[in-house]
């Protein structure tokens, strides 16, 4: 309370209250030939209002599909796309035709290659062209990823953006996980074991040690992210020691449409009997191989259930992949030295019961036994009371990944308030 000067009253002084205003992020995760998108209010707390995907990019047939904040599918909007350029205009004109998108604060972007990078990092006209610099290193990814950052630069150019490399999670591994075994003065130039599907990673354990789980800490944990792309991860006391993707994403696992691990001599027997060149069997390792190509049939785990006692080749298709992931769950736990828990993740991880099953089948001597009911009903623990080592599902969740870091780096937490 106060006396004014002039007529002698009392007038009551009101602080200043400050009114918590709601902003929004996007999270961008561009591929090769996918946009998905994810818009998030933060209030108490980070609330999905959007999300969804452009796919078949630079093909026919592009569509915008997405899902409500209540995860209902809406509407399937087909875009007319000549380039890679034509649905990221449309993209952002649909974006900014969204009620929440005018207190849109930040975006983050998911960048598949970091290289040295270790944590996420402020978009700066430097690091655009570092990552420049190194797209022949991922140039099925990156340059997708930076043609869309600089989209938003030019569309919103006051607009902070954020990048969050997927290679990061790795950065722990030790040496000997690294290297490749070809000339020395190779490593010099960045040709090394990487890893990929960070995000996913990250969030995985993030989830395990909520759950409890004391491996997430103080433990041997593997973690496999199975999906289109798909590769496991080895991780000791929560540090990553090792992974199945290596210098590229094609590398490791076989996948829906990537090859995995193949001998090296294979791209010189094409090159001499086909005349195959660099471009055609990178295209072929990456878009007409794995899945697709064993099966002849489709990338898609779930048309290959079906079609398996019908026909060989999607048979041979599924064993392949079981098998494969079999064999690297075991060179890990070695490379561990033993296991406690083991998470699936991922299109495949999460929802294929069957396919779970047969990659744990024959994985008894490691100590690990799966629960028909539990697997086949996707509860989160699917491993019986007898396994040694906890099996889990988790449903991964890098769009989330992403808009923590932004948060964490742009300092927003702090904004809240104003």
């Amino acid at each position: 309370m106060a006396t004014d000067p002039i007529g002698g009253t009392t007038v009551v002084e009101t602080p200043t209250r400050h009114v918590r205003k709601p902003f929004c992020l996007l999270t961008i995760n561009g591929g090769s030939s996918s946009i998905r998108f994810a818009l998030y209010q933060e209030a108490e707390s980070l609330q999905r209002q959007l999300s969804g995907k452009v796919d078949r990019i630079g093909l026919s047939g592009t569509n915008l599909t997405f899902k409500d904040s209540t995860g209902k599918p809406q509407d399937s909007i087909a875009i007319a796309a000549s380039d890679h350029c034509s649905p990221i205009a449309f993209l952002f004109d649909w974006f900014e035709a969204q009620q929440v998108f005018v207190s849109l604060r930040a975006v983050g972007h998911r960048v598949v290659h970091g290289m040295t990078h270790s944590e996420p990092e402020r978009v700066t006209p430097k690091l655009i062209d570092e990552l420049r610099r190194i797209t022949p290193y991922d140039p099925e990814h990156l340059p997708l990823e930076i043609e869309l950052i600089e989209a938003i630069r030019k569309r919103h150019p006051t607009l902070s953006q954020v990048v969050c490399f997927d290679t990061s999670f790795h950065r722990t591994m030790p040496r000997v996980a690294s290297l490749l075994p070809i000339p020395r003065r190779y490593e010099a130039a960045g040709v090394r074991r990487y890893g990929f599907h960070g995000l996913s990673y990250e969030f995985l354990m993030e989830q395990l040690a909520r759950l409890g789980d004391p491996a997430a800490t103080k433990g041997r944990v593997i973690l496999a992210h199975l999906g289109n792309g798909a590769s496991l991860a080895a991780v000791r006391d929560g540090k990553c020691i090792d992974t199945s993707m290596g210098f590229t994403p094609t590398s490791g696992l076989v996948m829906s449409s990537r090859s995995g691990d193949l001998d090296p001599g294979l791209f010189s027997f094409l090159a001499r009997t086909e005349q195959m060149s660099a471009i055609q069997f990178q295209e072929m390792v990456n878009n007409q191989s794995g899945l697709l190509g064993i099966s002849e049939i489709s990338s898609d785990v779930r048309d290959l259930l079906a079609r398996e006692s019908e026909d060989v080749r999607a048979a041979e298709a599924l064993e392949l992949f079981c098998y494969q992931a079999r064999k690297w769950i075991g060179s890990f736990a070695a490379a561990l030295g033993g296991l406690d828990t083991l998470v699936f993740a991922g299109g495949i991880g999460e929802n294929a019961a069957t396919m779970r099953s047969r990659i744990c089948d024959g994985l008894g001597f490691l100590g690990i036994a799966v629960s028909k009911e539990p697997n086949e009903d996707q509860q989160s623990l699917i491993s019986t009371d007898a396994s040694r080592v906890a099996v889990r599902v988790i449903r991964t969740d890098e769009e989330l990944m992403i808009a923590k870091s932004v948060i964490r780096i742009l300092g927003l937490a702090a904004l809240k308030e104003n």
